[in-house]
């Protein structure tokens, strides 16, 4: 039996993965990713970065991140501490559902994680305090490549569950999609 499994999501592309626990006196053990068994579910994944992040305050956002098709990257995304709201936006003009979200509330110990292809948007809103994620990126960061859209855009309109009140002065300044927003052509 593989080490996890993998569930589609209404986005193609986009998958939950539930994380097979194994437990006994000492506590818990469980495989968050290995790249084999991705490759054998027909999502190869090869992690070329590993970010952590800390997010302090309840009802704070990040996002909505995403790098374009000169340095496109997907992204494994890990609730370790707390829980979160985690959206992904299909931005692929030739996908069926291009500017539509999909959002799964991941919380610490549940053993699931998010798999965003390259091509999607992705951020979060915590709903505790100090909710801590680990992303796992198939390609570096590259700044002259990134791309955001606005949490709060009226063409997305994001469910948030919580007032958006907590946002960095990057994020609470990426524009809202206009008719030149030509997507993410992978």
């Amino acid at each position: 039996m593989s080490e996890f499994s993998l569930k589609a999501l209404p986005l193609a592309g986009l998958f939950s993965v539930q994380h097979k626990r194994f437990e006994d006196q000492r506590g818990h053990f469980a495989r968050l990713f290995c790249e084999g068994s991705l490759s054998a579910f027909g999502q190869p994944f090869h992690i070329r970065q590993i970010n952590h992040s800390c997010t302090r305050e309840r009802g704070s956002a990040r996002g909505l991140h995403y790098q374009n098709a000169a340095q496109p990257e997907a992204k494994l995304i890990t609730c370790l501490r707390g829980e979160v709201w985690d959206v992904a936006v299909d931005l692929r003009p030739d996908s069926d559902t291009f500017l539509h979200w999909h959002a799964e509330h991941l919380k610490a110990g549940d053993g699931r994680s998010l798999l965003v292809p390259a091509g999607f948007a992705h951020g979060f809103q915590t709903l505790t305090d100090d909710a801590e994620l680990l992303y796992l990126h198939s390609a570096d960061y590259a700044p002259e490549h990134e791309g955001g859209l606005s949490v709060n855009d009226p063409r997305l309109a994001i469910a948030w569950p919580l007032s958006v009140n907590n946002l960095s002065n990057r994020d609470r300044n990426h524009p809202w999609i206009d008719e030149r927003f030509a997507g993410v052509r992978l």
